[in-house]
C-alpha cells in the first residue's frame, strides 16, 4: 500500500491481512459486487481507506471529497484527495456544498451528505462508504457517557445504514468498524495526508477522551465499540415501539396535533420530540425533558416555536402564533 509498509516481510504481511479484512468487509456489506463510492476527507483514516480499497477491489469505486467552505483550509484539502486520486487513477469529484444557518456541525453534516447522495444516484453507485472506525466508536459511547447522554445519544453508528434527508435514500456502508486507528495510521505512513490541529487541542472533549484512553490500556476500544453496537440495537427496538406508540396515541388534525399521555417516559420522550418537529424546529432533550413536566403538571409552554397546552387530559401541538408587530 506504501513505501513504508513493503520495506520487511513483516510489514508485508501486516499489509496484507489489513488488505484482506478490508475485502471481507466489503463483501459482507456489498455482497452483489455493486460499485461504489468512498467519502474522502484527506485526513490519514479516509486516506487509509482509499489505499486499502486501491489494493482490495481497485475497480470497484469512485471518491468524492467535500468542500463545506468553513475552514481556509478545506480546499486545499479536497486538492489533496484529488492529487491522491490522480496520481492513482482514479475518478474523484469535488463536491462544493453551502452550510445553512444553525448548528454548524449538524448542518454540515446534512449538506455533506445531500450532496453525497446526489453524487452517488448520478454515477450510479450502490452505496457511499464513510472512514468511522472502532476508536471514533468508543470515543463517542466514553464522551456522550460522560455527557449523561440517553440511549439514542449512545447507540453507535452502524456499519451499514441509509440517510434519509432530503428524501435521498443514501446507503453510507462503514467499512473500517473494524480496524484500530493505529491500524490505519500503519496504511499511510509515508503519505501525504491532511492533519486537523484541533484533533490535539484538548480544550474539545474527543480529545481529551482520546488521550484518556490511551493513558488507560486495559479499556479496549472494540470492546467499548461492541457496546455501541449493542446500544444501537437497543435504540432501533425503541424507535420501533415509538413508531407504534405514535400510530396508537397520537391524533394528526388540519393545524394541531394531540397526543394522549400515559406511555414509558423515554417513549413519551420520543414522541413529544417528533410532535415539536412536526409544527417547529428541533428541541434538545433538556427542553423537551422540562416541556414535559410541565405537561405533566397541567401546566402548558412553548417549544422551538410549538405551542403546547393540556386539553381533556390531552397534550395539544400547534404551531405558535405570529407575534403582532409593534
Amino acid at each position: 500500500m506504501t513505501a513504508a509498509a513493503a520495506r520487511s516481510p513483516a510489514a508485508d504481511k501486516s499489509a496484507a491481512e489489513l488488505i484482506e479484512r478490508f475485502r471481507e468487509a466489503l463483501e459482507r456489506l456489498l455482497p452483489d459486487g455493486e460499485r461504489f463510492g468512498l467519502a474522502v476527507s484527506g485526513g490519514p483514516d479516509s486516506v487509509a481507506m482509499l489505499l486499502l480499497a486501491q489494493a482490495a477491489v481497485p475497480d470497484r469505486f469512485e471518491v468524492a471529497t467535500v468542500n463545506h467552505g468553513l475552514r481556509p483550509e478545506a480546499a486545499q484539502e479536497c486538492e489533496l484527495v484529488a492529487r491522491h486520486c490522480k496520481a492513482r487513477g482514479l475518478p474523484c469529484t469535488i463536491l462544493e456544498v453551502q452550510v445553512a444557518p444553525g448548528n454548524v456541525q449538524e448542518r454540515a453534516r446534512e449538506a455533506r451528505y445531500a450532496a453525497l447522495a446526489e453524487w452517488a444516484r448520478g454515477r450510479g453507485l450502490g452505496a457511499v462508504a464513510t472512514a468511522h472506525h472502532a476508536d471514533d466508536q468508543a470515543e463517542t459511547l466514553l464522551m456522550r457517557l460522560n455527557r449523561g447522554s440517553g440511549v439514542a445519544g449512545l447507540a453507535g453508528v452502524r456499519e451499514q445504514a441509509v440517510w434519509d434527508g432530503s428524501n435521498a435514500g443514501l446507503r453510507v456502508i462503514r467499512p473500517l468498524l473494524g480496524f484500530r486507528r493505529s491500524e490505519l495510521a500503519e496504511v499511510v505512513a509515508g503519505v501525504e495526508v491532511a492533519r486537523d490541529p484541533s484533533n490535539e487541542d484538548v480544550r474539545f472533549d474527543r480529545v481529551r477522551i482520546r488521550k484518556a484512553l490511551a493513558d488507560t490500556p486495559w479499556l479496549d476500544p472494540p470492546t467499548v465499540a461492541r457496546s455501541a453496537a449493542h446500544l444501537a440495537d437497543a435504540e432501533e427496538a425503541l424507535q420501533w415501539a415509538t413508531d407504534r406508540a405514535w400510530s396508537e396515541h397520537v391524533t394528526i388534525g388540519p393545524d394541531s396535533l394531540r397526543f394522549r399521555p400515559g406511555l414509558p417516559r423515554e417513549i413519551t420522550m420520543r414522541i413529544v420530540s417528533r410532535a415539536v418537529g412536526a409544527f417547529g424546529d428541533i428541541a434538545r432533550g433538556k427542553d423537551v425533558a422540562r416541556l414535559i413536566e410541565r405537561l405533566e403538571g397541567g401546566k402548558g409552554g412553548n417549544l422551538a416555536g410549538v405551542l403546547v397546552t393540556v386539553e381533556d387530559d390531552e397534550w395539544v401541538f400547534r404551531r405558535e402564533p405570529a407575534r403582532r408587530a409593534g
